[in-house]
C-alpha cells in the first residue's frame, strides 16, 4: 500500500474545482460543495493511485494490509483518510483488529481501531476494549471504551461485576455508567444502589444512571434524595425526572430561589419572553 496523504490529493482537487469555476461560483457555494466533492473525488481516478479511485484502491487491499496500512500512516504522521478507514470497517476481518487492539500501545491507533470496531458492531472485541476502562490508560481511551460498551454491556456484565470493588472511583463511574445498560439483574441493581448512595456531589450523574436502567425499586432511593434540604437545583431536576420515567412523582413545593443554576435558568427563560 501506498502511503499518502489523501487528504492534500483532494486539495489540490478543490483548488482545480476553484480555478476551474472562478466567476461562476461565489466562495461560500463552494464551501457548501465539499461533501459533494468530496464524494466525487472518491470515485475519480488517480495517477497517485495507480489510475484507481480512492474508493477502489483501498477495497483492493486484504484485511491485513488495511490494518497494516493504517499503522504504517500513523508511525508515519500522514494523514489517515475516511477512505481508508470506509475499507477497514467494510473488509477489516475483526479478529485482525481485536488482535492489533490487544497488542498496540500508540494511543491514536487504538482510538482507530476502537472507532472502527464500534462501526463494526463487534461483540467480539468487547472483553478487549473492557480493558481499556479497568486499567491505566488515558481518559480518552476511558471516555471511548466506555461509550463502545453500551451496546454490548451484557457482553461484559460479569467481567465487571468481578472487578468492581477493586477498581477506582473514576473507573467505577464507567462501569457504573456501562451497567446502567444492561440487562436487569439483581447485582447490577445493588451496585447503581450503592454508588448512587456513595455520591452525593454526583446526584444528577447517578440519577440518569438510574433512570436509564429503569427498575422502579429504586424509586424510595430517589424520593428520599429529592427530599434532601441542601439539594441544588439542576440534581432535584434530574431526580424528578428520574422519578417519573419511572413512574412515581415528586409534587411538593421547593424554594430554590438562591441556587446559582436556578437563577441561570430563570434569567434566560425572561430573556426570551
Amino acid at each position: 500500500m501506498k502511503i499518502i496523504d489523501i487528504d492534500k490529493l483532494f486539495d489540490e482537487f478543490i483548488k482545480d474545482y476553484v480555478y476551474g469555476n472562478i466567476g461562476k461560483v461565489k466562495p461560500e457555494e463552494i464551501e457548501n460543495q465539499i461533501p459533494k466533492l468530496y464524494e466525487k473525488f472518491g470515485n475519480t481516478p488517480l495517477d497517485k493511485l495507480d489510475g484507481k479511485t480512492p474508493n477502489e484502491y483501498y477495497l483492493s487491499f486484504s484485511s491485513k494490509e488495511l490494518v497494516m496500512g493504517l499503522e504504517t500512516h500513523i508511525k508515519n504522521n500522514v494523514s489517515v483518510s475516511d477512505f481508508i478507514l470506509e475499507a477497514l470497517v467494510v473488509k477489516g476481518e475483526e479478529s485482525d483488529l481485536i488482535s492489533k487492539l490487544n497488542e498496540e500501545e500508540n494511543e491514536e491507533l487504538l482510538i482507530y481501531l476502537i472507532n472502527i470496531l464500534k462501526d463494526k458492531n463487534s461483540k467480539d472485541a468487547s472483553k478487549s476494549v473492557l480493558n481499556f476502562v479497568l486499567y491505566d490508560y488515558s481518559e480518552t481511551l476511558r471516555e471511548l471504551a466506555t461509550e463502545f460498551l453500551y451496546d454490548h454491556a451484557d457482553e461484559v456484565k460479569e467481567q465487571i461485576l468481578l472487578e468492581f470493588n477493586n477498581c477506582k472511583n473514576e473507573v467505577k463511574e464507567c462501569l457504573t455508567d456501562i451497567l446502567s445498560h444492561a440487562s436487569k439483574d439483581d447485582k447490577v441493581f445493588d451496585i447503581l444502589m450503592l454508588e448512587f448512595e456513595k455520591n452525593p456531589k454526583k446526584l444528577a450523574l447517578y440519577a440518569g444512571f438510574i433512570c436509564r436502567y429503569g427498575d422502579e425499586r429504586a424509586l424510595p432511593f430517589l424520593l428520599e434524595a429529592i427530599e434532601r434540604d441542601k439539594i441544588s437545583y439542576a440534581d432535584f431536576e434530574e431526580l424528578r425526572f428520574a422519578i417519573e420515567s419511572l413512574g412515581g412523582e415528586y409534587n411538593k413545593e421547593r424554594d430554590f430561589s438562591s441556587d446559582k443554576s436556578y437563577k441561570a435558568i430563570k434569567g434566560i427563560s425572561l430573556k426570551k419572553k
